[in-house]
């Protein structure tokens, strides 16, 4: 479940955007649409609207196999076997009833809910679940340690791996199914765009579809009907956080997980009755990454200087509105605080504040200054660049901060804001200089380390990475991320997470900035049965794995 949720929020966060409308005219098209004919509907059929502010435009385009598939292709349309909340932690059974992983971890069987059909009436079975691992791993690979997947009846389907690897669960638990009778079908399922999707989800019929709205309607075969109780799901596209925003805080749409400068006074103090949010600390890591390819970001001694050249307090305060916590050298942080070894925490040096400290890292490396300038080895000036998508206004702070910190140790910054599907392709081939980005994350920090430390994830610059941007791997990772797979145990696990965090202090494999708390606001003028801190079933984010808890809870208002 959770490599699922890491993954489908990377791919939200590089998502392809095409900046092409201004802000104004996607509010004017917004305003002009159905949404806004929605906005203050409470006759109990009125949608529920949702704002991207990181797609200015939509692509009819609902394959889960896509990395540019249309926003809830994989929380409304399609569904997995198990559903994972990280705000409690807890495990919902969905399209499966139960499961058993073997003692030695080699395999895990799961029983298939009775009576599931898919939206064109065909009934779900353990053929489907087969077929689906089959796809992903021709098409996308992945799942190395994946042997097997027999169907041992009509609804139970076990799972065979060449290892033992405990994390399994929740890869294989947390990803979606699809309809073999629909895809075997389909002559290139990389490239089909599935723009009439067949799935089990909730709201799987779409309707209205544009280039900057489109709606979603209740499938009408439905596994669960007395959980749709919202008529439907209206998606609009927005050209980055401000103008998503203005839509939000004016009341037209419902839901957000944009970034909101001072929330209390911006959104709530609006209607205190009605406006509410909920940051629980459940994100990934966010990382300054650099290019380990290219010199001097190979080196660790410098990684570490630059990271201590930064002020985490600043940006966490500032920038980040002090929705977030600074890092720490152990790349872990209230959301995996159980994991986290404090001891080590405590004694970080590369991750605190120290121009000075920075400065005479840099010196020692070789990296000295001249005339107010911080040269490279062969003397040319030590600049770098910083790459954020325009979309993400939160980020360009980030980087603005991070920038101004590295002029005081004499090196030169150049905060470059494209759209993010430029950004995207640069950290895909590897390209980039430096960037700020989402990390892997999961129900434990094993997807965390796999992305940033383990030499498996490596691609060479030019292919297409799907995590690893920075491309960087250390053999001793992937022995201790490979023994913590291997572990049925917590205390053997606990060993294995604790050399991790060793390694990761003295490699310094990318610099952590703070973990990402997972923004929601919603407004419960037309909705109610929202997750909060006081009943947190799901986070209050509308693109994880757990948003379909949300989808199935939420009551319209009438009258």
């Amino acid at each position: 479940m959770a490599p699922s949720i890491a993954s489908r929020r990377l791919r939200t966060a590089l998502r392809a955007v095409t900046a092409t409308a201004a802000a104004a005219l996607v509010l004017s098209a917004c305003t002009g649409g159905s949404g806004a004919a929605g906005a203050g509907d409470t006759s109990g059929n009125q949608l529920l609207t949702i704002p991207r502010e990181d797609l200015a435009t939509f692509t009819r385009n609902f394959n889960p196999l896509s990395p540019q598939a249309a926003p809830m292709t994989l929380q409304a349309i399609y569904e997995p076997l198990v559903v994972h909340s990280m705000s409690n932690a807890k495990d919902t059974p969905w399209l499966a009833t139960k499961w058993e992983q073997a003692k030695d971890a080699k395999s895990l069987t799961f029983t298939l809910r009775e009576g599931v059909k898919w939206s064109d009436g065909q009934p779900l079975t353990a053929d489907d679940v087969v077929y689906t691992f089959q796809l992903q791993k021709k098409v996308l690979g992945g799942f190395d340690y994946l042997d097997q997947v027999t169907a041992v009846d009509a609804h139970t389907v076990k799972f065979s791996f060449n290892k033992p690897f405990s994390p399994a669960f929740y890869e294989i638990g947390g990803h979606y199914i699809l309809p073999k009778h629909i895809w075997s079908k389909v002559k290139d399922p990389a490239t089909f765009t599935n723009p009439n999707p067949v799935a089990t989800g909730p709201y799987t019929q779409v309707e209205k579809f544009q280039s900057q709205s489109y709606d979603l309607r209740k499938n009408p075969d439905y596994w669960q009907p007395a959980k749709q109780q919202i008529a439907g799901i209206q998606m609009q596209a927005f050209s980055g956080n401000d103008s998503a925003n203005l839509a939000f805080t004016g009341g037209e749409v419902d839901w957000t997980q944009t970034f909101i400068p001072n929330i209390e006074k911006s959104f709530v103090a609006k209607d205190k009755k009605h406006n509410h949010y909920w940051f629980p600390a459940t994100g990934a890591m966010i990382n300054w990454q650099l290019n380990t390819t290219k010199a001097p970001f190979n080196d660790v001694a410098v990684r570490k200087a630059l990271s201590m050249a930064i002020d985490r307090d600043q940006i966490t305060k500032v920038a980040m509105n002090g929705y977030a916590e600074p890092a720490d050298c152990t790349g872990l942080g209230r959301t995996y605080d159980t994991w986290r070894d404090t001891s080590l925490a405590s004694s970080c040096t590369w991750t605190k504040y120290n121009t000075d400290a920075a400065a005479k890292a840099l010196d020692a490396a070789g990296y000295k200054e001249s005339g107010g300038k911080r040269l490279l080895k062969n003397g040319k000036p030590f600049t770098l660049d910083i790459s954020v998508g325009s979309a993400s206004s939160d980020w360009i702070s980030v980087a603005n901060i991070i920038k101004q910190d590295l002029a005081k140790v004499g090196i030169i910054a150049t905060v470059k804001t494209p759209d993010w599907s430029a950004v995207s392709a640069s950290y895909n081939t590897g390209t980039f200089d430096t960037g700020i980005v989402w990390s892997n994350n999961g129900a434990t920090p094993y997807e965390y380390f796999r992305g940033v430390m383990s030499t498996k994830m490596l691609v060479p610059v030019g292919k297409q990475a799907t995590e690893n941007y920075h491309r960087f791997g250390d053999k001793k990772a992937d022995k201790l991320i490979d023994a913590f797979a291997a572990a049925t145990d917590e205390k053997t696990q606990r060993e294995q997470m604790n050399g991790l965090q060793e390694l990761y202090n003295e490699d310094a494999p990318v610099v952590p900035l703070f973990t990402g708390p997972e923004w929601g606001a919603y407004t419960d003028a037309r909705f109610t049965g929202w997750p909060s801190e006081q009943n947190p079933y799901a986070t209050l984010g509308n693109r994880n794995g757990s948003t379909i808890l949300v989808l199935t809870s939420l009551k319209p208002v009438k009258g």
